[in-house]
């Protein structure tokens, strides 16, 4: 394989082109120690041990570090990884290695996310924001129907009201209005909205 061209990404690390073809990034020590130079030639040997020994090692800690740093889903952390300038293929078995020991779980996030917001947001709310996350959706909404019912909607209607401080009895027609946008633009029902506003059970 022939090193068509190495870019700079920092006075410390530079990115390597096989072929014309991205391969990876490496530090300057590590260019120097595998003798690594523009329009040079790479060993097959060679490069599986820069992959091996170096590159997907370093994708392993990272993918590590980042999921201690905050809890993640696949495919944040295959993001992550990707924008770091590891290859396809290191990212995913860099995300294998994470997995294999339970570090990541995109069941249980998804469960973690709901649980910790099911009190404050509709389930229309929390769907679409697991929406950006990249997981798989037709199991965010099997899952979702295991946590929500239609009390829970009212719950947490209950709640945002009382954070709110919203007194129906002393509010004005503007405040009102305000209120049900508000929770509608959040996504709750106008029946369910009704219903806990007219009772006014939350203010007890």
């Amino acid at each position: 394989m022939q090193i068509t061209d190495i870019k700079s990404v920092s006075k410390t690390k530079f990115k390597v082109y096989l072929d014309g073809q991205f391969a990876f990034t490496l530090y300057k020590g590590e260019l120097f120690r595998y003798r690594i130079q523009e329009d040079g030639e790479l060993s097959e040997e060679v490069y599986q041990e820069i992959r091996e020994k170096v590159v997907l090692k370093r994708a392993k800690l990272r993918a590590m570090h980042l999921l201690n740093d905050m809890d993640r889903t696949e495919s944040q952390l295959r993001t992550k990884l990707l924008n770091g300038d590891y290859p396809a293929d290191i990212a995913d078995e860099a995300i294998a290695y994470v997995k294999s020991f339970g570090y990541i779980n995109d069941e249980s996030y998804i469960r973690r996310f709901i649980e910790s917001r099911k009190n404050s947001k509709s389930k229309k709310e929390i769907y679409a924001l697991l929406m950006k996350k990249g997981v798989d959706m037709e199991r965010v909404r099997e899952i979702l129907s295991e946590y929500y019912s239609a009390e829970d909607s009212l719950n947490a209607i209950r709640d945002l009201l009382r954070k709110k401080r919203y007194d129906p009895k002393s509010a004005t027609d503007q405040e009102m209005r305000k209120i049900y946008g508000y929770l509608a633009r959040k996504g709750f029902g106008y029946e369910d909205i009704r219903q806990v506003i007219q009772i006014n059970e939350w203010n007890t």
